[in-house]
């Protein structure tokens, strides 16, 4: 054999011995993380090809953007030059960013957004060498990451296995507007912090519930209610008693849920104390947005028949509610109540919800549960699995084109 042919079989028998190496390596990592891993960085790569595409074919676009969000892309272009970073800050991301520049010393006004995430990124962008926007970005992916190491562990404790544990994640990456996990936006950190909470619940740890349910209350408003459902976990696990012994049962063993409301009242006394204002955030948020609580109902079914973007978006809270029902199993109670929250506790703030709610629906989980216990069958996987990648992707170029205001 000459040597060009030695090298080359030298070559193939490097790769193939790299490769049993990264099978060997492969099989130390405990599972879930090969798979988490996998689809983690599977969705990141696709749609960041996807984002990067379009945003190139609508550069040749005359008047992509308009003029009234070329501001937008001028603030994106001074986070990164980079666009695969760059595209992930949009609307309220670029409000994160400020909060997590401000100094600490004030003045402080502006309480229109809960201040775990920002106030997560000013340490880490310290390390980053004060680039507190990767900071946002990275706290945001890591979340993600760990959201789907939390969702497959509660779904096996839910479901019962590992494949039905493997749809839920898939399914969780696949909800219409997963894309913003990615996003420098709470979606991810809220989520991340929810499953972790449930599934500790379900595992019997209510200290490491109450804490981690401190910060979910410190990372959303909505935060706050759901030790609801967490109290209805407790319940569950001892067979719905009531009376006096099982009150006391009760208080005993699930006293960190206060945690959750302590969580909040943090932020308030926050506000009260650089802002002068207990309800510095409610007051924001009506200034800012006109945002006053009302009753859910009234406000989706006017949205069903208003203007089109805006019947569009009611029509996903009504199949989020819809498909939350149609699977609801007793033992779920829980799930189904927190899923019904994530609904109708935004549609309370009124019709300035409907620019936002496509977000705010991400956080209602159990709709993957329930997927995944009606993918059963491998023909249903399959079709259900493209629909929603193409209702995703979809939704996706919508967002990436700000300037339809579909997803803010």
């Amino acid at each position: 054999m000459d040597r060009w042919g030695s090298g080359a079989t030298t070559l193939a028998a490097r790769a193939v011995a790299a490769g049993r190496g990264g099978a060997r390596l492969a099989r130390r990592v405990p599972a879930p993380w090969p798979y988490v891993i996998g689809l983690f960085l599977g969705a990141k790569l696709l749609l960041t090809l996807l984002g990067l595409l379009v945003l190139h074919a609508w550069d040749d676009i005359p008047g992509a953007p308009p003029a009234d969000e070329t501001l937008m892309w001028a603030q994106q272009r001074e986070i990164s030059g980079h666009r695969w970073i760059s595209f992930w800050f949009a609307w309220d991301s670029l409000l994160y960013l400020r909060l997590s520049e401000l100094p600490l010393t004030g003045p402080w006004r502006d309480f229109g957004f809960p201040l775990l995430y920002p106030f997560l990124a000013r340490p880490l962008g310290a390390v980053l060498g004060g680039d507190t926007a990767l900071a946002l970005l990275l706290i945001s992916n890591v979340a993600f990451l760990l959201a789907l190491w939390y969702g497959y562990r509660l779904a096996e404790l839910l479901l019962g296995d590992a494949d039905a544990a493997r749809r839920f994640t898939r399914y969780l990456v696949l909800l219409p507007t997963a894309f913003l996990f990615q996003a420098a936006l709470t979606e991810s950190l809220f989520v991340c912090l929810a499953l972790a909470t449930f599934y500790y619940a379900e595992r019997r740890r209510w200290l490491l519930v109450g804490v981690i349910g401190y910060f979910l209350a410190m990372s959303r408003s909505v935060g706050l209610l759901v030790a609801l459902p967490l109290a209805l976990v407790l319940l569950r696990q001892h067979d719905w008693r009531l009376g006096p012994r099982a009150l006391l049962d009760y208080l005993r063993i699930g006293w960190p849920l206060v945690l959750l409301p302590a969580g909040w009242f943090t932020f308030m006394a926050y506000c009260r104390w650089r802002g002068g204002d207990w309800f510095a955030y409610q007051h924001a948020q009506k200034t800012g947005w006109g945002i006053e609580v009302q009753n859910p109902v009234p406000v989706l079914l006017n949205g069903l028949t208003g203007e089109p973007r805006d019947a569009a978006r009611v029509w996903f809270a009504v199949a989020v509610l819809a498909v939350l029902v149609a699977g609801f199993r007793r033992r779920e109670l829980a799930y189904l109540v927190y899923g019904v929250l994530m609904v109708l506790v935004p549609l309370s703030m009124g019709p300035p919800v409907y620019k936002s709610l496509l977000r705010y629906l991400l956080a209602a989980f159990p709709v993957a549960l329930v997927l995944a216990r009606w993918a059963r069958h491998a023909s249903v996987d399959v079709w259900l699995t493209a629909t929603l990648a193409v209702v995703q992707g979809v939704l996706f170029v919508l967002w990436l084109s700000y300037w339809t205001h579909m997803i803010i």
